[in-house]
C-alpha cells in the first residue's frame, strides 16, 4: 500500500486498539488507566496529559465503534459505519513534526481527549482506505479461534492470518499435519 507513513501509524493503532477488545477473542486488554497509559505510550499518541477513567470509558467506546467498521458486512455499511464516527468527531486538520517522525497531518482539535483523538486521526486513515477503494483490506484472522483484525498490507491482498508466526504458523502445522496423517 502506497500510504504515508502518518497514515499506516493510524491504521496500525486502529488495529492495536480494536485488538484489546475481549470481543477479538482475547482478556479485555484495556480494563484500566494503566493499560490505556500502555496503548497510549506503545502507540505513541501525542498530546496527551492525563488520563482519567472518562476517557477509558470513551476509549472503550470507541474501540467498539472501530471494531464494527472492521466487521462490517460490505463496504457502504463500513462507510455509514465510519461517517458516524467521524460525525462527532471535532477536527482540526494542521501540519506537523514531533518525535522524529517527517511532517505529516494531524486531524484531532488541539486540547481534544484522548479518544477524540483517535476517533479524528485514525478515522481519517480508515476513511482515506475507504476512499482508495480498500475495504478488503480490513480483514479478521482466518484462524478458526481468532478473531483479531488486521489490515493485509501485501502487495496482492493475499494475507489471511492477523499473525504469520502465531496463527499463520499454527494453522500451516496443523495442515502439514492433517496431510502426513492421511
Amino acid at each position: 500500500m502506497p500510504f504515508g507513513h502518518d497514515m499506516v501509524h493510524s491504521l496500525t493503532t486502529v488495529v492495536d486498539l480494536i485488538n484489546t477488545s475481549p470481543a477479538t477473542g482475547g482478556e479485555d486488554a484495556l480494563s484500566d488507566i494503566g493499560q490505556l497509559k500502555e496503548l497510549v505510550g506503545r502507540r505513541q499518541v501525542s498530546g496527551i496529559d492525563a488520563l482519567t477513567d472518562d476517557d477509558l470509558a470513551q476509549v472503550r467506546a470507541l474501540r467498539d465503534a472501530f471494531h464494527r467498521v472492521f466487521t462490517a458486512p460490505d463496504q457502504g455499511s463500513a462507510v455509514i459505519r465510519l461517517n458516524t464516527l467521524l460525525g462527532e468527531t471535532r477536527m482540526t486538520p494542521r501540519l506537523t513534526e514531533h518525535d522524529g517522525h517527517p511532517l505529516h497531518v494531524h486531524y484531532f482539535a488541539p486540547g481534544a481527549a484522548v479518544a477524540e483523538h483517535l476517533a479524528a486521526d485514525c478515522g481519517i486513515a480508515l476513511a482515506h482506505l475507504l476512499v482508495e477503494d480498500e475495504w478488503e483490506r480490513l480483514r479478521t484472522c482466518a484462524a478458526p479461534d481468532c478473531d483479531r483484525v488486521f489490515v493485509d498490507e501485501s502487495r496482492n491482498r493475499s494475507r489471511v492470518y492477523c499473525d504469520s508466526r502465531t496463527c499463520g504458523n499454527r494453522m500451516h502445522v496443523a495442515a502439514y499435519r492433517a496431510r502426513r496423517r492421511a
